[in-house]
C-alpha cells in the first residue's frame, strides 16, 4: 500500500488552478473545476466510465458485455471488490423476468403466506405484471386506507441521483394519496436521535477535523469500535477511499493510537495500535470508569464544562455514587467490562495528558439501550475540554466512508424528487427524504405487523401502528439487515401483497409475491459525486451495457405502474433520463458559478469521459470540528435548548422513559457476557462485512475468497475453539433461541476470548422456508440477533446484541441455494 504524505491532501492554490483551467481553455477560466489532461485521449477509447459505491471505475465493455472494471487511476485505494461488482451483473441469480408468486397468482392476496421462499413462481409479461401491482396498489388503498401501504424501501440502492429507486417508489405512492414510510436508519438510528438532544445535530453522518489536521496536531487517537479501513471501502455516494491516505497520515506522524474493540482491526492492525478487548456492549461502564477517575483525579476541565455544557451537576451525582449508591470507580467498571481497574486509570490519565481524539463507531450504539454509548463519549469529550480544538475533542464519522476527508470546494448535486412537481432533494440518505402518511421507525417494521393498532414511543412523540396489508420494497434487502430472522417470518405472514423491484434473486425477492427484475446501475446512465465528505468530483455513471434479459430500470417500472393508474405524465413530468440528469448537472453549474467557478457545459462533461475536479481550499483541508462554537459558543450556540453540549437533557426528562434516564446511564442489556443468568457463553459480533456491503456482492464471486466449505465464515479465538474441539474449515451449527445457522469456523487470535465473528450481509438460506425457525444453511446471522428496540427514545436496531452456542454439525452437509436462480 503506498504511503501518502501531507500532499495526500494538498490545497489548491487559484494560480495553479487557473493554469490547469487556461490549459483546458474549452472548459471556461476562473477558479473552476477540472477535467484530468488526459480527457481528450480517453474519449476515444472503448473504456466507459463509470461509478459506483466502491469508487470511479472505467468498464471494459467487448461485444457488448462487461469484461473488466478499471479502478480510476486517481483512486488511491482501489477497491478489490470491483471484480464482484463485475460478477453482479452476470450472477447465476440474476432475475431475467416478471415473476409471480404462483399461489398469489391463482388464489389472490394473502393465499398460502408460509409458500414464501419456496421459488413457486410464474413468469408473467411486463404488462400482466404492471396490471397487477397498479390494481393491488388500488385495492388495497380502497379497502384498508393509504397508511395499509409500506413503501419505506429502506438499503443501500445506486448513489446516482437520478435512479435512486427508494425516492422514485415514494414518488409514484405519493400520486395516489399517500403511504406508511419510514424514519431513521439501521447504520445509526440510537445515535441520530440521541444526538440531536446532546448536541443539537444527528452527528454521525457530518464532516470531523480533517486527517491533515489530526496528523499535525493529535496525539492520541483512540478508535473506539471504529475501524476506517473497512468501512471506508464504500460511500453512500461515490466511494473516494480518503481514509486509507488519512490513516497513513496517522501512521507516518508518529501519532500513538489505541483500539478498543472486541476485535483487532484492519486499521488496528495497520497502525500497530495499542489493543483494549473490553467484553461487548460494556463500553458505557468502561467510559464511566475512565470519568470517575478524570474526576476524582482533578484531571477533568472544569472551565470547558462550565463554559461550553449544561447540566453536568445533575450527573456528577451518579458518576460518584450518590444518586443510586453505586460510584462508577474504575475497579466497578472493571467487574462489567473486564478491562483491569489500573488499566482504567491509565486511559483517563493519558487521555488528559495528551492532546486526544476519540473515534467512536457506528456498531457501539446497535445494541440494548446503545443511545448511552455516544452520549457518554461526548461527557468523556466534554470532561476533557478538547473540543473545538485541533487534533482533540471526538469524531462520530472517521468510521464510515471516508469521513475526515478535506471537503472540496464543490457544488451539491440535486437529485429527483419524491414529490412529483417538487424541488428535487440533494440526495442524501433515503431516511432524509419526504414522508407519506405516517411514519414509523425504520427498523420497527416487524413490530408493526405484529401489533397493528398498537401505540409506540418515539423520541417524545406516540404512534398509533398502522395495519399494514401491503409492503413495495425496491433497492434493499430486509431479509437480511433485519433482526430476529424468525420474528420477520411471523410478521409477514400478516402481508397480503409483497412486491419487490431486484436484480437478484435475494432472500427478499424469493419472499415476494410479485418479483420485477431491474436494471442494475451498469445499465443505465446517472450521475454522482465522489466521496460523502471529500465531494472532489461529478462523475458521470454512464451505462456500459444494455438491461440483460428483461430488466428495466426503476425509472420505467414506476414510470409504467404510473401510466396504469393514470399518473404518467405526473410522475414523468415529461422528462427522460437524460433529462433528469442534465436538469441536476445544470443546477450544480449555476451554484457553482455563484462560487466563482464555471463547469463546462453538460455535452463537453459527459463526452470527456472524466469526473469533473473541485478545488481544495486551504481553509477545508484544515477543517476542525466545532472550532467555531469553542471561539463563541453565543455566536455559535448549538441547536440544543440551552445552546450549549447538554450532558443532562430537560427534554429527555419530561419524557419519562424508564430505558433512557436525562444523562448517561449504565443499564442492562437484555443479554451481555458477564452478566447475572448469561445462558449463552459466546457474543456475536456481527460486523460490517469483508469484501462485500452489507448483502451486495454476497451472490458474487467474491464469496470464494472467504467462504468456509460455502458458508459464511465465523472467526473464532482458539481456546473457544480448542473447548469445543474444533478447527480450521470446520462447519458449525451456531444457535440460540431466536435461530440457528450453519457457519465455517476460521480459528485467530485477533479476536478476544468469548466473542465469535458472523458479519451481517449473509444471505438467508432456510432448509424449509415454511418451517419458522429452520436451519439457515448459508449463515444469515440476523437469525440469531434480537429484534427489540434500544430504547423508546430511537426505537432503533440492536444488530449487536446476541448471545450464542456453537456445536460441530454433523451428518451430510446440505448444499447452499439461494445463490442460484429459484426459477431455471
Amino acid at each position: 500500500m503506498t504511503i501518502y504524505p501531507k500532499e495526500a491532501f494538498p490545497a489548491v492554490s487559484r494560480r495553479s488552478f487557473l493554469q490547469g483551467a487556461a490549459a483546458l481553455g474549452a472548459l471556461g477560466t476562473g477558479a473552476g473545476p477540472l477535467l484530468s489532461p488526459g480527457a481528450a485521449a480517453q474519449t476515444a477509447s472503448a473504456d466507459i466510465l463509470s461509478a459506483c459505491h466502491w469508487g470511479v471505475f472505467r468498464g471494459r465493455v467487448t461485444d457488448g458485455r462487461v469484461t473488466e472494471m478499471i479502478p480510476w487511476e486517481e483512486d488511491p485505494a482501489p477497491s478489490p471488490q470491483l471484480a464482484g461488482v463485475l460478477d453482479s451483473i452476470y450472477s447465476p441469480s440474476r432475475i431475467k423476468y416478471p415473476m409471480v408468486r404462483r399461489a398469489w397468482l391463482e388464489q389472490g392476496p394473502g393465499a398460502d403466506p408460509d409458500g414464501r421462499g419456496t421459488g413457486d413462481f410464474v413468469r408473467v409479461s411486463w404488462d400482466e405484471a404492471l396490471d397487477l401491482v397498479a390494481n393491488e396498489l388500488v385495492r388495497v388503498r380502497e379497502e384498508h386506507g393509504s397508511t395499509s401501504i409500506f413503501g419505506g424501501s429502506y438499503g443501500w440502492k445506486s448513489p446516482g441521483k437520478m435512479h435512486n429507486c427508494q425516492t422514485l417508489l415514494r414518488r409514484l405512492l405519493k400520486l395516489e394519496g399517500g403511504f406508511t414510510n419510514s424514519a431513521g436508519d439501521y447504520s445509526t438510528g440510537a445515535a441520530q436521535v440521541i444526538l440531536t438532544h446532546v448536541v443539537g445535530s444527528i452527528e454521525v453522518y457530518e464532516q470531523c477535523t480533517t486527517w491533515p489536521v489530526l496528523a499535525e496536531h493529535c496525539e492520541l487517537m483512540v478508535f473506539w469500535g471504529a475501524n476506517p479501513l473497512r468501512n471506508s471501502e464504500i460511500c453512500w455516494q461515490v466511494a473516494d477511499h480518503g481514509s486509507f491516505a488519512g490513516v497513513d497520515l496517522i501512521r507516518d506522524s508518529g501519532i500513538e493510537t489505541i483500539s478498543i474493540d472486541p476485535i483487532r482491526t484492519e486499521t488496528a492492525q495497520r497502525l500497530g495500535s495499542e489493543w483494549i478487548a473490553p467484553r461487548p456492549m460494556t463500553d458505557v461502564p468502561l467510559m464511566l470508569g475512565i470519568a470517575h477517575t478524570l474526576y476524582t483525579e482533578d484531571l477533568h476541565d472544569q472551565e470547558f464544562l462550565d463554559r461550553y455544557t449544561s447540566g453536568f451537576d445533575r450527573f456528577l451525582p451518579y458518576l460518584l455514587g450518590e444518586s443510586d449508591g453505586q460510584p462508577k470507580t474504575p475497579e466497578w467498571a472493571a467487574e462489567i467490562c473486564e478491562v483491569p481497574a489500573e488499566q482504567i486509570r491509565d486511559l483517563a490519565r493519558r487521555f488528559a495528558s495528551a492532546r486526544t481524539m476519540l473515534a467512536l463507531g457506528y456498531s457501539t450504539q446497535r445494541q440494548h439501550h446503545g443511545e448511552q454509548v455516544h452520549w457518554m463519549l461526548v461527557t468523556l469529550a466534554s470532561m476533557l475540554g478538547q473540543i473545538g480544538l485541533p487534533g482533540g475533542g471526538y469524531g462520530l464519522s472517521y468510521h464510515y466512508a471516508s469521513g475526515g476527508a478535506p471537503t472540496h470546494n464543490s457544488p451539491i448535486l440535486t437529485a429527483v424528487s419524491d414529490t412529483p412537481g417538487g424541488v428535487g432533494g440533494v440526495g442524501g440518505p433515503a431516511w432524509l427524504a419526504g414522508g407519506g402518511s405516517l411514519t414509523i421507525p425504520v427498523s420497527r417494521l416487524v413490530e408493526t405487523l405484529l401489533n397493528p393498532g398498537a401505540t409506540m414511543q418515539f423520541n417524545g412523540h406516540e404512534i398509533e401502528l398502522p395495519e399494514i396489508k401491503l409492503a413495495y420494497w425496491a433497492g434493499g434487502n430486509p431479509f437480511a439487515h433485519h433482526q430476529d430472522r424468525n420474528e420477520m417470518l411471523r410478521a409477514w405472514r400478516n402481508l397480503e401483497t409483497f412486491i419487490v423491484n431486484d436484480f437478484q434473486w435475494t432472500a427478499t425477492a424469493r419472499h415476494a409475491d410479485i418479483v420485477l427484475p431491474a436494471t442494475t446501475s451498469y445499465e443505465r446512465n446517472d450521475i454522482s459525486q465522489v466521496g460523502d465528505y471529500a465531494l472532489s468530483h461529478i462523475v458521470p455513471m454512464k451505462k456500459l451495457i444494455d438491461p440483460v434479459f428483461e430488466a428495466r430500470s426503476d425509472y420505467e417500472i414506476f414510470t409504467g405502474i404510473a401510466q396504469k393508474l393514470g399518473h404518467g405524465y405526473a410522475y414523468t413530468e415529461g422528462k427522460t433520463e437524460m433529462d433528469w440528469i442534465r436538469g441536476f448537472y445544470e443546477t450544480a453549474r449555476i451554484e457553482a458559478r455563484a462560487k466563482g467557478m464555471e463547469m463546462p457545459t453538460f455535452e463537453a462533461f459527459w463526452d470527456s469521459n472524466e469526473p469533473l475536479a473541485f478545488p481544495l481550499t486551504e481553509e477545508s483541508r484544515n477543517f476542525v470540528r466545532y472550532a467555531d462554537f469553542r471561539a463563541d459558543p453565543l455566536l455559535n450556540a448549538l441547536g440544543t435548548p440551552s445552546g450549549r453540549i447538554e450532558i443532562f437533557s430537560r427534554n429527555i426528562e419530561k419524557m419519562n422513559y424508564d430505558d433512557c434516564p436525562p444523562h448517561p446511564t449504565w443499564m442492562e442489556p437484555i443479554e451481555r457476557l458477564g452478566m447475572e443468568g448469561q445462558k449463552y457463553p459466546l457474543h456475536v459480533a456481527s460486523n460490517h462485512p469483508r469484501m462485500r456491503l452489507h448483502s451486495q456482492l454476497c451472490g458474487t464471486s467474491l464469496r470464494e475468497e472467504y467462504a468456509v466449505q460455502d458458508r459464511e465464515p465465523c472467526w473464532m479465538n482458539p481456546a473457544d475453539a480448542e473447548a469445543r474441539g474444533l478447527a480450521d474449515g470446520d462447519v458449525v451449527r451456531v444457535f440460540n433461541d431466536r435461530g440457528q445457522i450453519l457457519a465455517g469456523v476460521v480459528v485467530t487470535d485477533e479476536i478476544r476470548p468469548g466473542v465469535v465473528r458472523i458479519d451481517e450481509g449473509g444471505w438467508f438460506d432456510p432448509m424449509n422456508p415454511r418451517e419458522i425457525g429452520s436451519l439457515c444453511r448459508y449463515g444469515d446471522v440476523n437469525n440469531l440477533t434480537t429484534g427489540i428496540a434500544t430504547s423508546k427514545l430511537a426505537q432503533a436496531n440492536c444488530g449487536q446484541t446476541a448471545l450464542v452456542e456453537i456445536e460441530k454439525f454433523e451428518g451430510e452437509l446440505p448444499d447452499v441455494l439461494v445463490f442460484s436462480d429459484p426459477v431455471s
